[in-house]
């Protein structure tokens, strides 16, 4: 029901108790997350591996990533899995999977013969079962889930913001009716569904908030769909771990009243009300000849101006490796798109 995301455990011995106070309180699927900036990433991978001593080990499942964006090379999959197991301080991981597959990873990760290499790893022992995170639509999911006959688990961005999109609900529930075991993370939108929320979202709330916090109303939303097996959140501290455990301890499936529906319906229409790019993400306009991803920085884009947090959109602009200074003015993308947007002047 509730796993434990460590991208934002303290990098010191803190770290440690907040682990295992999760773990104390029942808490038994650890998330190490993917290593997109190394050096802190192998930090706390480090801490979850002392944290996981005294016994702590066979009480829960660990779950690790690697970057499908940034696999060039058939051994760059064993130097991943093979650091990860380093610094956790292990001969094996539960669950092991391949991170960011959509419509442009998943041919390079077949090419490299990803699919060979999971057998391999299951068959030594290394990894216990084998499964992905996904980021694109419905059509794209269902070519990687029948694209390797093993996998056990799908790990999704999901959020009451997401219930139609990339890959939605619709997504969510195909993966699980394919008896993949279904993680989702990202339920607050790494946070950015518990700030303040702007004008137009505070009356479509009304005075529901004071029945229950942005970060409750999140969670139960998410909590609420029988397919969603566990809800990775990331917690920072020991008292975080025990208002998300209580949490957890009263969440049922299909327990949203209608009007609870409607509210959080409602509420996400008015979030997307203020939207400054009219993109839908259908990527008609893709693929790109210079490939520049706009989709994707629209999304990003958006999302900035949405919840007033541009840093986070810089951050995954950076991570992600788009280079918006490519485009060229070349028109095609405005020429394929349904919604007549301006690409290139956007993209500006």
């Amino acid at each position: 029901m509730l796993g434990l995301g460590t991208a934002r455990l303290p990098l010191t011995d803190k770290a440690i108790g907040i682990i295992r106070e999760a773990i104390d309180g029942g808490v038994n699927y650890i998330d190490l997350g993917s290593p997109y900036d190394p050096e802190p990433y192998e930090q706390r991978v480090r801490l979850v591996g002392r944290a996981l001593e005294d016994g702590y080990r066979d009480k829960v499942k660990v779950a690790a990533s690697l970057p499908a964006f940034r696999i060039k090379t058939a051994s760059h999959l064993d130097d991943y899995l093979e650091s990860q197991l380093k610094w956790l301080s292990a001969d094996s991981i539960d669950f092991y999977l391949i991170g960011g597959l959509d419509r442009q990873t998943w041919p390079g990760m077949k090419q490299l013969g990803v699919a060979d290499w999971l057998d391999r790893k299951l068959a030594d022992g290394k990894i216990g079962k084998a499964g992905f995170a996904f980021h694109d639509d419905y059509q794209t999911l269902r070519e990687i889930i029948e694209g390797y006959d093993k996998w056990s688990v799908a790990l999704f961005q999901y959020s009451y913001m997401d219930a139609d999109h990339h890959p939605g609900a619709s997504g969510i529930r195909y993966a699980a009716g394919q008896g993949l075991g279904v993680v989702v993370c990202e339920s607050m939108r790494g946070g950015r569904l518990t700030k303040e929320p702007p004008e137009l979202v505070v009356k479509a709330w009304g005075n529901a908030l004071e029945k229950h916090s942005p970060a409750e109303w999140a969670l139960r939303w998410v909590w609420d769909q029988p397919e969603v097996s566990t809800v990775l959140v990331d917690m920072s501290t020991v008292e975080r771990v025990r208002e998300n455990m209580a949490l957890a301890d009263n969440a049922e499936a299909k327990s949203l009243s209608v009007p609870d529906q409607i509210l959080i319906s409602n509420v996400r229409d008015a979030y997307r009300a203020l939207r400054p790019v009219n993109c839908t993400a259908c990527r008609s306009c893709m693929p790109c000849p210079q490939g520049v991803d706009a989709p994707r920085i629209f999304e990003l884009y958006n999302d900035a101006v949405i919840y007033g947090d541009a840093e986070t959109a810089r951050y995954l602009y950076r991570i992600e490796g788009h280079r918006i200074e490519d485009c060229n003015d070349c028109g095609l993308c405005t020429e394929k798109c349904g919604r007549n947007i301006d690409i290139p002047g956007w993209l500006k």
